[in-house]
């Protein structure tokens, strides 16, 4: 069985290699659950058959301190 971790290390990859291609942004999103407004860590791609940047989101911040909101694994 794979951990939590182990089942995100390819996008963990994929991030990386978009960050050493300065392929990457910021984006402010709504997240659909709850409304709440958050920052979200995209992979930024331009297609050239659209002419149109295309957006894959691969992570969030945590609004709040993470501190108060996680639990340390044991």
């Amino acid at each position: 069985m794979k951990t939590v971790v182990q089942n995100h290390s390819e996008n963990f990859n994929t991030l990386t290699d978009a960050f050493n291609n300065n392929e990457v942004c910021l984006m402010e999103c709504i997240e659909k659950l709850t409304g709440e407004k958050i920052a979200v860590i995209c992979g930024v791609w331009f297609n050239p058959k659209s002419n149109e940047y295309e957006f894959t989101p691969f992570a969030k911040f945590f609004n709040g301190n993470p501190y108060e909101l996680l639990e340390p694994p044991e």
